[in-house]
């Protein structure tokens, strides 16, 4: 057995993740499930998101999960086993008025992970996606006007 250990990780940092892949992988040797369940939304109409938000959202739930899961994935392919999960969300389904950003995220992880689900079958990596329904999350109430306090967490 292994002592556990705290791993800090910003899934929106993408110049991290690799990083502290590296240090899993080279403290455990390597990684037999790994659970991608991190998120970030903002409620709001397009027009009122800035360009910069609904690129720290696609961060977060798209080029995140990926950039972890890819940095994970050569030492599940050698050892031809493991286990791969997307928490999504059904807006990753379909989409609702005022989150454009975190449906468009959430569809973009969905075809990411279903194409990597079709690839890794020769290699007996199981990847899964669970979209499910709507959740309560942690929440900050901004500041009228303010977007970038909207952010959920």
């Amino acid at each position: 057995t292994y002592a556990p250990k705290l791993i800090l990780l910003d899934i929106s940092d993408i110049n991290c993740i690799r990083d502290v892949a590296k240090d899993i992988l080279n403290c455990y040797g390597c990684v037999d499930i790994l659970i991608n369940n991190a998120s970030m939304k903002v409620k709001g109409a397009v027009q009122s998101i800035s360009l910069e938000l609904d690129k720290k959202i696609m961060d977060a739930n798209y080029f995140g999960p990926i950039t972890l899961t890819k940095a994970i994935l050569p030492n599940m392919i050698s050892r031809r086993t493991g286990q791969i999960v997307l928490v999504n969300s059904i807006q990753g389904k379909i989409g609702i008025p005022f989150r454009a950003a975190y449906a468009a995220s959430k569809h973009a992880a969905v075809g990411f992970f279903d194409c990597l689900r079709a690839e890794m079958e020769e290699f007996d990596i199981s990847v899964s996606t669970v979209n499910p329904t709507f959740i309560c999350s942690y929440h900050r109430q901004p500041a009228p006007g303010n977007w970038e306090a909207s952010i959920w967490k």
